[in-house]
């Protein structure tokens, strides 16, 4: 063995070691799943909640209001003054955000640790007693207006993921983004907010994680104080069962805007995250495009100069997802010779494996990932959540690395010829309208 070969295999085999993440997890008795891992390393501690519910768990013509809800719960609650829900964690020293997916809404305070008690609170007045009342909601529809005319209508290529969903799904609710539509929201009466609220932001839906410098037996009775006397949600909790149908046939279609060079989308369905299938998928969308070495990049834009920026992600979901490939043409370059560019590309991980020395850079690009993902308290608070709401299982944190370590070269090849086919995939143009440029 090959001195550099050694020493690449000892740091794997001590990032793998340094994975290995202790947590405690138990159940209160209204239903709300509790994790916690002890971390003294720094003075900081991440009170963060995960609430089942993202876009996916919307309504036709009500779309928007998980997204929309982020927002909301900002607003205050019956012990919180409006807008002085952030001044709390700013005055402590703290930082604080929130996000929202296609399948759940996440909060978290970054809290120094003698500040705890603060975060927990704050937290359950979230739950409990959040306003969700005529004057927030009007001012919170104006706020998520802007943000749709600041992300989406007035940024390059705004529309690319609205409408590679759009065209993607028929029939399952992922046919949207969590933006949702301003009509929908517009529409939207008070008491369809109340609900909403009532029915998702309960704590059987949520899973409250914590991780940092805390003393475990401590914070448990700070969780009962806070978290204890929060009444189970009663409504049912809709999940989306619908299943769209196997493509047959390849989508394609324009998109006329003001950018001014075109942009080939190509949106493969692919399985849901944690089927076995998946992570070969992934680990061939990091073969493709995982930095200035991948392959998209080294042939479009290193080697022919088709495109600016040529890549392809994993938009890994609960339910099927997608592989959304995109290159941005270079000037004067037909889009047709970008597409069939990256046609070439997909073609040869369908019909040659991909080589010993590819591999071994893949393996250890894919742990360096779970290292870093999980190098702060922040991120293991997140990703204990995820693990336990999507799989039931939050060890899956030390786990899940032996699921892509057991995909073989073969598994990828076979997931190529499987999912990266002509009539399961969406093709969107996105041209330059000189008519909408003039304006």
């Amino acid at each position: 063995m090959k001195k550099v070969t050694l020493f690449v295999a000892l740091l794997c085999s001590f990032a793998a070691q340094a994975q290995n993440i202790k947590f405690i997890e138990y159940d209160l008795p209204n239903g709300l799943h509790v994790i916690l891992h002890e971390d003294h390393s720094t003075p900081i501690v991440a009170v963060t909640v995960l609430y089942h519910v993202g876009s996916k768990n919307e309504q036709v013509g009500r779309t928007g209001m998980a997204h929309f809800f982020e927002h909301l719960l900002f607003e205050g609650s019956d012990n919180i003054g409006r807008g002085e829900y952030a001044k709390y964690v700013e005055n402590a020293g703290g930082g604080l955000n929130a996000n929202t997916t296609q399948d759940r809404t996440f909060y978290y305070d970054l809290m120094p640790s003698n500040q705890l008690e603060l975060g927990l609170w704050l937290e359950s007045e979230r739950m409990l007693h959040a306003k969700v009342e005529n004057k927030g909601i009007e001012t919170q529809r104006e706020v998520v207006k802007e943000e749709k005319r600041m992300r989406y209508d007035n940024q390059p290529y705004g529309s690319l993921l609205p409408e590679a969903l759009k065209h993607a799904y028929k029939k399952h609710p992922y046919a949207w983004s969590p933006i949702g539509s301003m009509e929908d929201l517009n529409a939207a009466k008070d008491e369809d907010f109340v609900n909403f609220y009532k029915t998702f932001y309960v704590p059987n839906n949520a899973v409250l994680s914590l991780a940092g410098d805390m003393n475990v037996e401590e914070t448990k009775k700070l969780i009962a104080k806070y978290f204890g006397d929060i009444p189970k949600g009663t409504n049912a909790i809709p999940r989306p069962t619908v299943k769209e149908d196997i493509n047959t046939g390849e989508v394609r279609d324009t998109i006329y805007g003001k950018d001014e060079l075109a942009m080939i989308v190509q949106a493969y369905h692919i399985p849901a995250q944690g089927t076995p299938e998946f992570y070969a998928v992934d680990m061939l969308n990091t073969l493709l495009s995982n930095g200035e070495s991948s392959r998209l990049n080294k042939s479009m834009v290193d080697e022919q100069q088709l495109s600016l920026y040529c890549g392809a992600f994993t938009f890994n979901l609960e339910d099927p997802g997608l592989t959304l490939a995109f290159g941005l043409t270079n000037m004067g370059v037909d889009p047709k010779t970008l597409e069939d560019g990256m046609n070439k590309e997909f073609d040869k991980v369908k019909q040659e494996l991909i080589t010993e020395k590819e591999f071994e850079k893949l393996k250890n690009q894919i742990e360096s990932a779970f290292v870093s993902t999980n190098s702060t308290v922040a991120g293991i608070a997140e990703s204990l959540a995820n693990y336990y709401t999507y799989y039931g299982n939050a060890n899956l944190i030390n786990t899940e690395i032996e699921r892509y370590m057991k995909v073989t070269r073969e598994d990828m090849m076979a997931a190529a010829r499987k999912y990266y086919t002509a009539e399961n995939r969406v093709v969107l143009y996105f041209l330059n309208d000189p008519k909408l440029s003039a304006n």
